[in-house]
């Protein structure tokens, strides 16, 4: 097998995305991922496609990544599940009344279009089955969802009929740099010498940074999500919360899918029947069925499919990291996604496929530089995610 122009490490939904880019742009590319295609985080997620509750920094990008999900099953030529629903956040005290607020306000200044609900007889015109508590909501109606499995397996089909490769099951192991570039990626079957390569493996790119004596200071919060077996279709839009302690949508199939927020925890990655497990917490199930049951009565009724822990790649100030590595130039980061990278996928995988091309992105990529982290005071918190 000839080396590729570009190698991808990791089958999430930014190295799906990357690979079709590079593949439609005549490129000969690879991905290798240790187990399979949206193993982890783009798998473990909330599923959520939205602008609203963005950075500043991110929502160009969530913008132009909503325009290309309107068309993605005709240019993919399979389903992605995505519809958009629109986007509830929702208020349910004082404090959390004042955070929609401002959410509201600074959002429709940059230019999206956020309503501040704040009569529950409007809020619940749109999502009938929640609590008569909820104090107010802000909505973005062009928010969506989308089903992260597919859209990663729709994504890497569409690459593969453009010729790339796509090779599961293996593992990238260690980066020898010379002169300044990866010269040789080594697996644990073979040696590959590709033209540049883009790191996407989320949580797990600091296994191959730290000997190059570069590291991404992330830290690994852990959220706890339930998927319900399938129920009469109640809720439409997805749900959040101000404070971000619970998030949900129901799919298209009648599956509720419900997240806690993330917190600190060991999020030790563990494997089963050779796929990437992390065990939830007995006692963060039942806080978060009891969070969602408060916002969603419905909820404390559904019979429980199956439950999991993903963990995040959570950036100090919660932005991603698209830029190549200081000193490698052929070396592409696409991480640190801080729990929120799904919805714009579209968009980020092009952007790091532009930099392993050495052309100018589409998109500015100024506020996600690799060094920026160099810089005192830099600290964000983890307010939304999904």
């Amino acid at each position: 097998m000839s080396a590729p122009d570009v190698l991808i490490v990791g089958a999430g939904i930014t190295g799906a995305t990357a690979a079709l880019a590079l593949a439609e742009a005549g490129v000969s590319v690879e991905v290798i991922d240790r187990y399979g295609p949206a193993a982890m985080a783009s798998g473990w997620t909330l599923a959520g496609v939205r602008q609203s509750g963005r950075d500043p920094a991110e929502l160009p990008l969530a913008r132009a990544a909503v325009a290309l999900w309107r068309d993605l099953d005709n240019r993919l030529e399979a389903k992605t599940g995505y519809r958009q629903t629109g986007n509830l956040r929702l208020a349910r005290n004082n404090a959390e009344i004042a955070t929609i607020h401002t959410l509201v306000a600074e959002q429709t200044a940059a230019g999206l279009p956020l309503e501040l609900l704040s009569d529950i007889t409007d809020i619940r015109a749109i999502a009938p089955g929640l609590s008569e508590t909820i104090k107010a909501a802000s909505w973005c109606a062009s928010d969506g969802q989308a089903d992260p499995v597919a859209t990663v397996n729709a994504y890497l089909g569409m690459a593969a009929k453009l010729g790339a490769q796509i090779s599961m099951g293996e593992a990238a192991l260690e980066l020898t740099v010379d002169c300044g570039r990866v010269s040789r990626v080594v697996t644990h079957s073979r040696s590959i010498s590709p033209g540049a390569v883009i790191l996407a493996t989320g949580t797990e790119v600091n296994v191959l940074l730290d000997p190059l004596g570069q590291t991404l200071p992330l830290r690994r919060p852990v959220v706890t999500v339930l998927r319900s077996a399938p129920c009469n279709p109640v809720l439409a839009p997805v749900l959040g919360v101000a404070n971000a302690d619970m998030a949900a949508r129901q799919e298209e199939s009648g599956h509720f899918r419900v997240t806690s927020g993330a917190e600190d925890g060991s999020g030790k990655l563990c494997e089963t029947d050779g796929k990437p497990v992390i065990r939830p917490v007995a006692q963060r199930v039942m806080e978060a069925i009891a969070t969602v049951s408060a916002v969603l009565p419905v909820f404390a009724e559904v019979e429980i499919d199956s439950i999991w822990a993903g963990a995040l790649d959570l950036t100090p100030d919660a932005l991603p990291v698209i830029d190549c590595v200081p000193g490698v130039h052929n070396l592409v980061v696409a991480a640190g996604f801080s729990g929120h990278g799904f919805g714009i996928g579209p968009v980020t995988g092009a952007l790091a496929a532009d930099l392993a091309l050495n052309r100018t992105p589409h998109l500015s990529l100024d506020a996600f530089g690799f060094e920026r982290f160099t810089k005192p005071g830099l600290q964000a918190p983890l307010t939304l995610h999904g």
